[in-house]
C-alpha cells in the first residue's frame, strides 16, 4: 500500500505516524504551576514525540499539542511560568500508571493526587527546583532552552536543556571510566500505536564498521 498523506486529515495522519514510528520512548514530564509558593501544584503528564537532539547543549524535546477543547497544555504553561521540568523514563510496570497521567484535568488539578502514593510519590531532587518521582530509575532535571511553535494548531516544540540526571544506583556499572547503564535493568515502556505499549526485548550488540 502507497499512502499519499495529502489525502488525509491532520487527525489521519497522526493515527498513520503513530502507528509506524515505533517502538517510541515516553517522557514522563513533570512541570510545576506557582512554583516555589504555598500555591504549587505539580503537573504529571507522558508524551511520546520525545527524543533526544543534542549533547552540546545537552538538549531533549517534547512535542505537546492542545487539549482537546483547544486549551494550552499545563505542561507548556508551566514550563513557560517558570523554565523548569523533570523528565522522567517509566518502566514496562508502570504503564498503567503513565496511562492513568494522560488524563485531561482542568489547571490547577493535580494529576499526582488522584494516585495511590504507594504507587507513586515524589521525592526531593538534589540541586534542582522541582521534585522527581521516587519510582523511576531515570530523571532528568531540565530548564527551558527554547520553544518552537510549528504548524496551523499549533503544535510547541519544547527543548529542554538537561541540567542534572538521577540514575539509580542499581541500574549502572562501570567500566574504563565510562558509566553503563543496564536497558534491561531499567525496563523502558515504548510507545506504540492506539492504545498499545511495548517493553524491550533482550538487549544485544553490533559493532560499527571503524
Amino acid at each position: 500500500m502507497l499512502i499519499d498523506f495529502s489525502d488525509f486529515s491532520a487527525n489521519q495522519r497522526y493515527h498513520l505516524m503513530t502507528q509506524t514510528v515505533i517502538p517510541r520512548p515516553i517522557a514522563w514530564a513533570l512541570t510545576a504551576s506557582n512554583l516555589g509558593t504555598n500555591r504549587q501544584v505539580l503537573n504529571l503528564a507522558p508524551f511520546s514525540y520525545f527524543t533526544a537532539i543534542s549533547s552540546e547543549p545537552a538538549l531533549l524535546m517534547i512535542s505537546v499539542g492542545k487539549k482537546p477543547n483547544g486549551e494550552v497544555k499545563d505542561t507548556l504553561t508551566n514550563i513557560l511560568e517558570n523554565q523548569k521540568i523533570v523528565i522522567h523514563i517509566a518502566s514496562e510496570s508502570q504503564a498503567s500508571l503513565v496511562t492513568e497521567t494522560a488524563a485531561t484535568l482542568a489547571h490547577g488539578e493535580s494529576e499526582l493526587a488522584e494516585i495511590d502514593t504507594d504507587l507513586l510519590n515524589t521525592t526531593t531532587f538534589d540541586q534542582f527546583d522541582l521534585p522527581r518521582l521516587a519510582q523511576c530509575d531515570i530523571a532528568y532535571g531540565c530548564e527551558l532552552y527554547e520553544v518552537k511553535e510549528i504548524g496551523n494548531t499549533p503544535q510547541s516544540l519544547i527543548f529542554a536543556e538537561v541540567k542534572t540526571l538521577y540514575v539509580n544506583d542499581e541500574v549502572i556499572s562501570s567500566s574504563n571510566e565510562r558509566v553503563k547503564i543496564h536497558a534491561d535493568k531499567v525496563s523502558p515502556l515504548a510507545r506504540l500505536g492506539a492504545n498499545e505499549y511495548s517493553g524491550i526485548t533482550q538487549p544485544f550488540k553490533r559493532n560499527r564498521p571503524d
